[in-house]
């Protein structure tokens, strides 16, 4: 019986050195390997809210002013970043002309928009929060000193890619 138990072990233990890792990345044209995508779950506020934070603390580790969600904003943005996945290029133009002056007017901001930042991705909102700091169009968005509310949304693909739209603005308060 031992004979047995060894031989059936040693024939388990033979066919595991046969298997083949599951670890093969698929390559793009360039040859590169495709990112992993980022599956955006649950509920938006919490995202939304996520990055809000993280921008407020940038901003508070530079000694500015907080900025509060701005749900106009928040619409431009959300407007735009479907848009610039049916236009398949992230810029700041929407595929009717508008510009982002336009869109936060047409959502019924009031305030003056201050800038906006956008990005193609599969990454995380806090990893593209990251490159937008690492970049100087967008980080002077993010940290100008005249921005007091932020708009923020995000059209997810069902490849993964990820549009991402910042909006920063300045007053605009309702009473």
């Amino acid at each position: 019986m031992a004979r047995i138990l060894s031989l059936l072990l040693i024939c388990f233990v033979g066919l595991a050195a046969c298997t083949v890792p599951n670890n093969t990345q698929t390559l793009g044209a360039d040859g590169k390997p495709l990112p992993t995508p980022y599956k955006i779950r649950g509920n938006s506020d919490k995202l939304q809210f996520r990055m809000l934070d993280s921008v407020n603390a940038l901003r508070q580790a530079s000694g500015l002013q907080p900025v509060q969600l701005d749900a106009r904003l928040n619409a431009a943005a959300a407007t735009h970043a479907r848009d610039m996945s049916v236009q398949n290029r992230p810029w700041h133009f929407g595929s009717d002309g508008s510009s982002p002056l336009d869109r936060v007017r047409r959502a019924g901001y009031t305030g003056t928009l201050v800038g906006e930042a956008i990005s193609e991705t599969y990454e995380t909102e806090l990893e593209t929060l990251a490159a937008w700091m690492d970049s100087p169009g967008p980080r002077s968005v993010i940290m100008d000193p005249k921005a007091n509310q932020m708009g923020f949304s995000w059209f997810q693909e069902n490849s993964g890619k990820i549009w991402w739209t910042l909006e920063m603005g300045s007053g605009g308060f309702s009473s």
